[in-house]
């Protein structure tokens, strides 16, 4: 399951379709809206995203995991719009044989998700607001709509 929705993330539904009698451990990671950033109090969040390509880049990351771990499902789901603070903005949900493998392709897909895939984000502050161009953060967009890399391969 990889999906990009406007709609609230239902955890269970996303874990649900990693469920397998081979696998001895699911682990999930609720990525979440906080409300403090380098110390700025965050209002809001406002995803944005090229979404026929953020799907094709989300579905990559799950062929690399079934790469590196044979034996792992994985299902990823990233919401858009705006979002409150504590609301889920993504789940990544990945069961393997052994608990080792399955924490370490969660942590290897969401560090993907931040590296690949074209979903922007706008911090909104008490005292402005920035388009934060990848979810690394290395990349500020402050006008209109960020421009995405690595979006043809």
């Amino acid at each position: 399951m990889f999906k990009i929705t406007k709609n609230p993330i239902n955890i269970n539904e996303v874990t649900q379709a990693v469920v397998k009698r081979e696998a001895g451990a699911i682990v999930n990671f609720i990525g979440t809206v906080r409300e403090l950033t380098d110390g700025k109090k965050t209002l809001y969040l406002e995803y944005d995203a090229y979404e026929s390509m953020a799907l094709k880049k989300l579905e990559r990351i799950g062929q690399e995991i079934k790469e590196k771990w044979v034996d792992a499902e994985v299902a990823i789901v990233h919401r858009l719009g705006r979002l409150e603070i504590s609301d889920i903005a993504v789940v990544i949900s990945i069961s393997t044989p052994h608990r080792n493998d399955a924490y370490e392709a969660n942590r290897y897909a969401i560090e993907r998700i931040k590296e690949i895939v074209p979903i922007w984000k706008k911090e909104h502050w008490e005292d402005g607001e920035e388009w934060i161009g990848n979810q690394t953060g290395t990349k500020n967009y402050p006008k209109g709509r960020p421009k995405g890399e690595d979006l043809d391969d």
